[in-house]
């Protein structure tokens, strides 16, 4: 026996000793690899980008979620406004109203027979939150201009794309530049409240014209720098799939009374206890798909004590993944998060109410569903007094995975890095909802990637207080469109 062991010793001796090989070898090997792409010369930026874009922050295109406040004046003012600060743009390309507040624009191309490209934005914004106008440094809709920023609701979301694409158009024009293949410029009225009536009318206008595009390109990711701990590249992160999204309702009725005599279980209870249980058993976390592909390409640029994990992921995903899990930024990059977002229910102090109301907002995982969120909210639940329903006025799958190895995300990456050599350009999981889905079965290449550059803090003003964009941001991004426009409609 004692022989035994000691052969089973030397053998595990020797197995450790051949896996810290291949582990050392495969993280020696591992590196960032990706083609050489010449910068170009820095296009001029025509004078008054961000005048045009304060200008158009100054217009407040607000989606409410009650449809009673939407203002169309406001819409119908800055398609005004957009045809006043683009005369080219309104000279040479077709213009359509789409669900009376969208706008399609039509770039023909030379060469009919090349799949048409479509360059995404939205006129709508947000509202300001009531009660924090004051804690605004400017007037969120005074689109302020100062050294360094562009003030205002919009400055980032999403006006910057609309402004930002038809500024690089504008250019162009001045250039006699003329595409080869057809460009589409599609930009919806009310992206913040679901699209329903802009995105999806596009879409379907593209549909029943019989169109097919080689491209597609919405918001989604940014050029960020410090978003991941340990890199200090900038990195340009173009979304290759979003999760989908759905709210789910809880509702339970008991019988209520005074609250003197309370039963075993109130409505409150059983509904609380339920969510509690939705919130610590949440749906299993996967290292796969996009995030895995962002990953992959950007490992090698962390430390050597993280660079060794996504070297040796046939060894380590497991402990990857449950790494991920542990932070709300990447736990939301690798499963199906759950979040409580509403809970109604009594009304006086000293009344046991007899119904109560939850609603549980899920963002799915690839390969994930709807469906499977009502099961998995069923089974956790488990409780025949809780009625469990969709809530909400839409629900969305989450989209296919668009290739990083496709031709037209590598023109994107080169365009990128034709404009900002420094930077790092990665695949990205979009853990919200954008416009774009309205057109995946339009396009095989669906990316969501807005080209400004931000901090981590910045992060906090998209939909919150003091939104704004730096001005060398702004000038970076149109140069970037510019580039895409040549690149991409050319090939």
């Amino acid at each position: 026996m004692t022989i035994l062991l000691k052969k089973v010793a030397t053998l595990l001796s020797v197995v450790l000793v051949l896996l810290a090989v291949v582990v050392v070898t495969r993280t020696a090997r591992y590196a960032y690899a990706v083609s050489g792409v010449e910068p170009v010369a820095e296009a001029a930026i025509p004078s008054g980008v961000a005048e045009r874009l304060a200008g158009a922050i100054r217009i407040p295109t607000i989606s409410h979620e009650d449809s009673a406040e939407f203002n169309a004046q406001a819409f119908k003012d800055l398609h005004a406004y957009l045809s006043d600060v683009f005369p080219r743009v309104h000279a040479n390309l077709r213009r359509e109203a789409v669900g009376e507040y969208s706008l399609l624009y039509t770039w023909q191309g030379t060469n009919p027979s090349l799949k048409p490209m479509l360059l995404m934005g939205h006129l709508d914004v947000v509202p300001v939150e009531s009660g924090t106008e004051s804690e605004w440094q400017e007037d969120p809709f005074g689109g302020r201009i100062d050294q360094n920023f562009i003030w205002g609701r919009g400055a980032i979301d999403n006006k910057s794309a609309v402004l930002g694409t038809l500024e690089a158009v504008e250019a162009l024009l001045a250039e006699d530049f003329q595409p080869t293949r057809t460009v589409y410029l599609a930009f919806g009225h009310d992206e913040e409240v679901g699209g329903a009536r802009g995105a999806r009318e596009i879409a379907s206008v593209l549909r029943g014209r019989g169109v097919q595009l080689e491209l597609v390109l919405d918001e989604g990711g940014v050029i960020g720098d410090g978003l991941l701990p340990g890199v200090s590249a900038p990195i340009a992160l173009i979304g290759v799939a979003e999760k989908g999204f759905a709210s789910v309702e809880l509702s339970t009725r008991v019988a209520g009374g005074h609250s003197s005599l309370p039963p075993r279980e109130t409505a409150i209870g059983i509904l609380s206890a339920a969510v509690a249980r939705l919130e610590t058993s949440s749906m299993p976390p996967r290292f796969d798909g996009a995030t895995q592909q962002l990953f992959e390409r950007v490992g090698p640029l962390f430390p050597i004590s993280q660079r060794v994990l996504f070297a040796n992921l046939w060894l380590t995903r497991p402990l990857v993944t449950r790494i991920l899990a542990t932070a709300p930024a990447t736990n939301a990059m690798v499963r199906t998060t759950t979040a409580p977002t509403i809970f109604q229910a009594g009304t006086k102090d000293n009344v046991l109410p007899t119904s109560a109301r939850a609603v549980i907002n899920f963002r799915i995982q690839p390969g994930d569903s709807v469906a499977g969120v009502v099961g998995h909210v069923r089974e956790v639940v488990d409780d025949d007094r809780i009625d469990v329903k969709i809530a909400g006025k839409f629900s969305a799958e989450p989209s296919e995975v668009s290739s990083n190895e496709s031709a037209m995300f590598q023109t994107l990456e080169k365009s990128i890095r034709k404009v900002a050599p420094d930077t790092v350009v990665a695949p990205y999981l979009v853990v919200v909802v954008t416009d774009a889905r309205y057109y995946s079965d339009l396009t095989e290449n669906s990316f969501r990637f807005l080209p400004i550059r931000l901090e981590s803090d910045d992060l906090k003003r998209m939909h919150g207080i003091d939104e704004r964009l730096g001005i060398q941001e702004y000038e970076t991004a149109v140069r970037i469109y510019r580039q895409l426009l040549i690149d991409a409609s050319r090939r």
